[in-house]
């Protein structure tokens, strides 16, 4: 199973999302993708999380979690829940209810438009699913860009110590040259020597 979680406002319309995906498909590994719309309440949104992985991973076989931004917050929640998996996380946030506290009140998705109520009781759930230290570092492999305009990729470098890390110097939030970072992706993941299954590369 491959978990795609995106971040804060966005969807399974981002481009890191629909890259990701193809290069799978392209991998024949599609059938393994999945990339839900998240709740906007976090709580909700692990539970989503959580089901998928509940109703999709199958016992001796990999699995993949991966996130962007607040979806690397997110994943790091169920890889230290699910032991056994793999995390990539993209300029992952780290310390969530402090940088998304002040985006409390009305907003709209970035990709849907769809207008939605971002609470305060929403941040105190961010604040209950911080993980303080990772485990069994060995497991993470974080990419971090200084270029990065809303979040400290120092933080993100401290906070996954002796992780597996890519810090790109410049970029963006946004890892605009995402594609660029696929082969380490697939070499931490041991699936760069993976072959193409045309017949297997359709999403679930």
């Amino acid at each position: 199973m491959f978990l795609y979680l995106h971040g804060f406002r966005s969807s399974p319309l981002s481009t890191k999302s629909q890259i990701m995906h193809r290069a799978l498909q392209e991998r024949g590994q599609a059938n393994r993708w999945h990339c839900p719309q998240l709740s906007t309440q976090p709580a909700r949104a692990i539970e989503q999380c959580q089901e998928l992985i509940e109703q999709h991973h199958q016992a001796g076989q990999p699995l993949t979690i991966m996130g962007s931004s607040l979806g690397g917050f997110y994943a790091t929640y169920l890889a230290e829940q699910w032991s056994h998996a793999r995390c990539v996380v993209l300029n992952p946030v780290v310390h969530a209810a402090r940088d998304l506290g002040h985006y409390v009140g009305p907003l709209t998705n970035y990709h849907t438009h769809e207008a939605f109520e971002f609470t305060q009781a929403d941040v105190n759930a961010l604040a209950n699913l911080e993980i303080p230290h990772i485990t069994q570092p060995e497991r993470y492999l974080l990419i971090a860009a200084t270029g990065d305009e809303l979040l400290d990729w120092r933080e993100m470098t401290e906070h996954y110590a002796n992780a597996e890390q890519v810090v790109i110097q410049g970029s963006d939030h946004g890892l605009s040259d995402f594609e660029d970072y696929l082969p380490r992706i697939f070499k931490f993941l041991g699936l760069d020597g993976a072959t193409t299954d045309l017949s297997s590369a359709r999403a679930p």
